[in-house]
């Protein structure tokens, strides 16, 4: 079965939050750092009808979702997570592929991506570069790798 991108919808937000955490989690994080940032991993219907939210569906399963906002010529890509189940899939390469060619197509010249930083190889990988560290916003004196991703014309 092949991997198909699609819109998010409204009855998914559960599911699609539920998504975010365990791959958050992924990454050894603990309860309480979990707890912290279990607001900032929520995406809302607000989201839903004010940014760019597709999911990357095997079948019936979600493997994954990204949430991009485009303002003018910036791009932010404020989530991108995958299903632990399905990392290591070329899951969250084919997301990052449609967030670069959605941007491109409004008129972006640039990404920006306020990155984990178990996933700052991977938006290396993916072409984006760390410019700098930025506080996180949920976490109180962690800091995160700020990239950016020029979009070649």
């Amino acid at each position: 079965m092949s991997m198909t991108l699609r819109p998010a919808i409204g009855s998914e937000l559960d599911a699609l939050h539920d998504l975010c955490m365990r791959s958050k989690a992924y990454w050894g994080y603990d309860e309480a750092f979990m707890k912290a940032c279990t607001e900032e991993l929520r995406i809302t219907k607000s989201d839903l009808e004010n940014h760019h939210v597709v999911v990357a569906e095997e079948g019936s399963q979600i493997l994954g979702v990204t949430q991009l906002e485009i303002t003018d010529k910036n791009a932010e890509l404020d989530k991108l997570f995958i299903c632990p189940d399905a990392i290591g899939r070329g899951v969250g390469k084919q997301l990052f592929n449609w967030v670069k060619e959605t941007s491109r197509a409004a008129g972006a010249t640039k990404i920006t991506i306020h990155a984990d930083p178990y996933a700052e190889d991977f938006y290396s990988y993916m072409g984006a570069k760390t410019t700098r560290t930025v506080p996180s916003g949920s976490i109180e004196g962690r800091v995160l790798p700020f990239m950016e991703y020029v979009i070649k014309s």
